[in-house]
C-alpha cells in the first residue's frame, strides 16, 4: 500500500468522523432556522392609552455611567404617562453620573436616584441594584422594567412594549437591540459573537418549548411586578453573571409565559467601545454558563464548533490540499459539500440580521459582511470563558 493510499485512508476516516459530529449539529441548527417565518414581527413603537397610565416602574442599574447615560435619559423623558417612575439605582459612581440624573430630575419629576446598600455576600452588582431598585418601587405599578445605561430607547418603547406583552400575554418579555457599531474591528468581530446566540437559541419572537432554553436580554426586560414579587426579585439571580437569562429560565420554571422579542425598532445600545473592549467584557457573559446546567453547555459547545467554528477551517484546508490529492474519497466530498453549504448559510444570515445593527456611522462597516470569518475566533472565546468565572464586571471585583 502506497504512501498516498494510507493518506486518503487517513483523510476519509478523520472525514467520516467529522461528518459525524457536524451531521446531527447541523439538524439541529435547521431545526431552529426554519422557525423564522413563524416568529412574532419587531416590536412597533406604540402611542400611550389611558388605561396605560402609571402602569411602569422603570429601573436603570448604574456605575460610573456618565459618559453614556444621557441618551438612555433623554429617551426616559420622552416617554408617556405610562411610566409611573424612573429610578436610577447607583452604586457609588465616582463620575458625576448621580448629578447627571438629579439635573434631569428638575425637569422631569419621574426621575429618581438611589444608592443601594454595600454588596452583599454571593450577590453580582447588576442583579443586587435591580433588586433595590425594586424593593424602592411603587407597589400600585404593574409592570417593572429593567434598562441598561447603555441604551438609547425610541418614544413609544414602553407603551409599545406593554401594549405587546398584554395582547400576547406575556408575564415577562425582553427585547433584542439594535447595536450601534462604530469602529472597523468590532463591525468584523461584534456580529459573529452574536451569530454564537442566533445558533443556540431559537429566533427572537418564538416562544421556547423548554424553560431551559429559554433566552432575555436584561437591557430592556419587562416583568409583571406581581411575578418578579413570587419569585423574591432577584434574589434567585443573585449570584449570576448572567441574570437575565438566569431569572427568565426561573420564572418560566414556574409556568409563567416568557418571551423574547426583536426590538431593533424600539431600542438602540451602545455596548461596547472597539473589539477589544467587545471580546472581553461580551464575550465574558455570551456562554450564560451560570444559567446553563454543564451538559447543556457542553451540547452548546459542540454545536457551536460543529456549524460555526469548524465550517470555514474545513473549506479553507481542502483548498490548501486540494492540490496535494486531487482525488478525494467519497467522505471527504461529502464533509466538503456540508461545511460549503454552512458557510453559505452563514453569510446569508448576515442579510438576516443585518436590520440588527446601525453601522451608518462606523468607519470600516463594510467588514460587518466579512465578520463570517471571525466565526472561530467567536467560538474561542466562548470556550474561554465556559470554564473561567469572571474575578472582575464593570468596574467590581469579586473573589
Amino acid at each position: 500500500m502506497t504512501t498516498v493510499d494510507n493518506a486518503l485512508i487517513v483523510e476519509s476516516a478523520i472525514s467520516l468522523l467529522l461528518l459525524l459530529i457536524q451531521v446531527p449539529a447541523t439538524a439541529i441548527l435547521f431545526s431552529r432556522l426554519l422557525k423564522g417565518p413563524r416568529r412574532l414581527p419587531p416590536i412597533e413603537p406604540q402611542q400611550p392609552t389611558p388605561e396605560l397610565l402609571g402602569r411602569v416602574s422603570v429601573v436603570v442599574p448604574t456605575l460610573n455611567e456618565a459618559l453614556r447615560i444621557s441618551p438612555l435619559l433623554a429617551g426616559l423623558s420622552q416617554q408617556s404617562y405610562e411610566v409611573r417612575e424612573i429610578i436610577v439605582v447607583d452604586s457609588n459612581s465616582s463620575d458625576g453620573t448621580p448629578d447627571l440624573v438629579k439635573a434631569i430630575q428638575q425637569k422631569d419629576p419621574r426621575f429618581r436616584v438611589m444608592t443601594d446598600d454595600p454588596l452583599p455576600s454571593g450577590w453580582v452588582g447588576r442583579p443586587w441594584a435591580l433588586h433595590n431598585g425594586f424593593l424602592y418601587s411603587s407597589e400600585d405599578s404593574q409592570w417593572f422594567l429593567g434598562l441598561d445605561a447603555d441604551i438609547q430607547p425610541h418614544p413609544g418603547l414602553v407603551a409599545g412594549l406593554v401594549k405587546t406583552a398584554e395582547a400576547q400575554g406575556y408575564d415577562l418579555v425582553s427585547l433584542s437591540p439594535q447595536f450601534i457599531l462604530k469602529y472597523p474591528g468590532e463591525c468584523w468581530l461584534q456580529p459573529a459573537l452574536l451569530m454564537t446566540l442566533l445558533y443556540r437559541f431559537d429566533p427572537a419572537g418564538i416562544n421556547a418549548e423548554q424553560p431551559e432554553r429559554v433566552m432575555a436580554n436584561g437591557q430592556c426586560f419587562l416583568c409583571r411586578r406581581s411575578v418578579l414579587a413570587a419569585v423574591g426579585g432577584y434574589s434567585s439571580a443573585s449570584g449570576s453573571f448572567c441574570d437575565d437569562v438566569t431569572l427568565a429560565r426561573n420564572i418560566a420554571t414556574l409556568g409563567y409565559k416568557v418571551g423574547f422579542l426583536d426590538g431593533a425598532k424600539v431600542l438602540k445600545v451602545r455596548m461596547y467601545e472597539g473589539a477589544m473592549e467587545t471580546w472581553k467584557e461580551w464575550g465574558r457573559s455570551l456562554d450564560l454558563k451560570d444559567a446553563t446546567s454543564r451538559s447543556q453547555l457542553w451540547g452548546d459547545l459542540w454545536l457551536l464548533t460543529s456549524v460555526q467554528g469548524l465550517p470555514l477551517l474545513i473549506v479553507l484546508t481542502f483548498l490548501l490540499i486540494s492540490s496535494q490529492f486531487p482525488d478525494f474519497p467519497t467522505p471527504s466530498f461529502l464533509l466538503l459539500g456540508l461545511n460549503l453549504f454552512l458557510v453559505v448559510i452563514r453569510f446569508a444570515m448576515l442579510i438576516a440580521i443585518a436590520p440588527s445593527y446601525d453601522r451608518k456611522s462606523a468607519k470600516g462597516g463594510w467588514l460587518f459582511w466579512l465578520s463570517p470569518l471571525a466565526d472561530p475566533l467567536a467560538v474561542l472565546r466562548i470556550f474561554l470563558s465556559a470554564f473561567r468565572k469572571p474575578r472582575e464586571w464593570r468596574g467590581r471585583k469579586y473573589i
